[in-house]
């Protein structure tokens, strides 16, 4: 079942008229693609990294957040990922939508202007009410973690 929520977006004056907007590159896709507004190729040497433009502004209802995720395709091919991802856009931003992209590859990569740089999830949030409490519920997995079930 697909639902659709209204999201308000405003291009800034350097996305220009030619890049287009964020766009589901398949039916069931679940995030949209983000491009880079950049003016002129910015390159990431190896190692690198950079915060990239997308010349938007959006309008995230409350209730939600944007999520700025790796392009698996760039991942695989190139070494670029998000350096903090996800990226987290909160309802009550009204800024520039930034990708912070890294380079962990051993060769530079050139980002071009209208490059698919990362994808952006809209995604409910919810909030929390703390219940603070001496003793938490028993589970089997109790404290285990950070890799206490092996390989």
């Amino acid at each position: 079942m697909n639902r659709t929520l209204n999201v308000s977006l405003r291009r800034l004056p350097h996305a220009g008229d030619d890049l287009p907007l964020p766009s589901y590159m398949s039916d069931d896709a679940a995030g949209v693609d983000l491009r880079a507004a950049v003016d002129e190729p910015l390159v990431l040497e190896p190692g690198a990294w950079a915060l990239v433009p997308t010349g938007l502004a959006l309008a995230i209802p409350s209730g939600y957040e944007g999520q700025v995720r790796p392009r698996s395709g760039l991942a695989l091919r190139h070494g670029i990922t998000v350096l903090n991802a996800p990226g987290t856009i909160d309802a009550d931003y009204r800024g520039e939508v930034g990708v912070i992209l890294i380079n962990h590859s051993r060769v530079h990569f050139t980002i071009a202007r209208g490059e698919r740089i990362a994808q952006l999830v809209i995604a409910p949030v919810s909030r929390v009410a703390w219940d603070e409490v001496e003793i938490l519920p028993e589970t089997t997995r109790a404290e285990g973690g950070f890799g206490h079930t092996g390989r």
